[in-house]
């Protein structure tokens, strides 16, 4: 993995512990020598983010729609800053130029791509790694919500493999490396029955 898409809140006002979750992964991608990809911004967990990988010596590419290419919002020192038209422009990108998807804590816009990246996953656009960085259990009541959905038959049971949970940074990018698409994605498209 070369380049990973880090979703995550642009927001100041969160507990430390999720700011300091983000310069941990910053500082875990930097040691493995992986770009980070991501939202361009310099508040919260993205500015953190960004910082930590920056000062352990890696790459960072941002890309941000031309609405948040403002002082208090981008980041300036940046390996690369791609602006872009729109949000939708702004996701497509980040898919591009991505090996793989990691969301930290974050709001309605870290779950809006998140889940958005699983789905692309769910149809075939796509066969990239995804995971989640699950800080102080942030992502549990989310993980059940997706259990529940299964249990109720809007998710099949492969589907829940495409999201890979851990707790840590370097547990989480050692399971991206490694991940292995499931099989039988193909059953819910198709509605052939499995063998």
């Amino acid at each position: 993995m070369q380049n990973l898409c880090v979703y995550c809140g642009s927001s100041d006002r969160v507990d430390a512990a999720y700011l300091e979750a983000a310069a941990e992964m910053g500082a875990a991608l930097a040691a493995r020598s992986i770009t980070l990809v991501y939202g361009g911004g310099s508040t919260g967990l993205m500015g953190r983010l960004a910082d930590a990988v920056l000062q352990n010596n890696g790459r960072v590419i941002g890309v941000i729609p031309v609405m948040f290419e403002t002082p208090e919002l981008r980041h300036t020192g940046l390996t690369e800053l791609q602006v872009v038209g729109n949000m939708h422009e702004r996701k497509a990108r980040m898919v591009e130029l991505a090996d793989g998807f990691v969301a930290l804590p974050g709001g309605f816009g870290t779950f809006d791509e998140l889940f958005e990246i699983l789905t692309w996953s769910q149809i075939g656009l796509h066969r990239k790694p995804i995971g989640v960085l699950n800080v102080n259990a942030y992502f549990d009541p989310l993980l059940a919500m997706i259990e529940h959905a299964q249990s109720e038959g809007f998710i099949y049971h492969e589907h829940i493999e495409l999201l890979v949970n851990e707790t840590s940074p370097e547990a989480l990018l050692d399971r991206l490396d490694g991940y292995e698409i499931p099989s039988g994605l193909e059953h819910w498209v198709h509605r052939k029955e499995q063998s």
